[in-house]
């Protein structure tokens, strides 16, 4: 991976976990919507993440920078990295390393296809012959748990950036 990728990992991340914020934000704004331009209630959405930048499985990634973005078994490529000294395993990774294998992305935002909950009050706008309402099927605890999922992603990212950041300020001392 080279020298930035961890920040492009974690930004990336941070990307994705503010739209699934701003989704479960509408869900609970619209708990108890009826009507939308679409007709009928308010439907649930989920976001819906995947692997940017291809790169396979985890191990696949890995045996990819081992080998300077060829294949190869695992312990094979390890030992080449390290026969012909310290510094010519590294160099050699880290110019294979032009892209930044892993991360996430958004694939999408759908909507749940639950059936919509009933209740009866015959004198809301919204109710139909029978005296029932349709409302939104959003419970009000499964989305904060999910808020809380994606603040501590988004928070355990944004410390991953701070720590590369200092690690490089560290780095950099040294040099001096």
């Amino acid at each position: 991976m080279n020298l930035f990728g961890v920040m492009d990992v974690s930004g990336s991340a941070l990307r994705a976990e503010r739209v699934r914020a701003e989704v479960v934000a509408s869900n609970m704004a619209n708990a108890e919507t009826t009507r939308t331009p679409e007709g009928g209630p308010y439907q649930r959405h989920h976001v819906v993440f995947e692997a940017e930048g291809g790169g396979g499985s985890f191990q696949e990634s890995l045996v990819k920078q081992i080998h300077g973005g060829q294949g190869g078994s695992f312990g094979s490529g390890f030992r080449n990295a390290l026969d012909g000294g310290f510094g010519t395993g590294l160099d050699e990774g880290v110019a294979a390393a032009n892209g930044v294998p892993g991360g996430v992305a958004v694939a999408g935002v759908i909507s749940d296809t639950s059936a919509p909950l009933e209740r009866y009050d015959p004198e809301h706008p919204d109710a139909g012959p029978d005296g029932f309402v349709k409302y939104p099927d959003i419970n009000p605890l499964t989305e904060m748990v999910d808020l809380m999922g994606a603040t501590r992603s988004y928070g355990m990212n944004a410390s991953a950036i701070t720590a590369e950041k200092g690690m490089f300020t560290a780095s950099l001392d040294i040099l001096k």
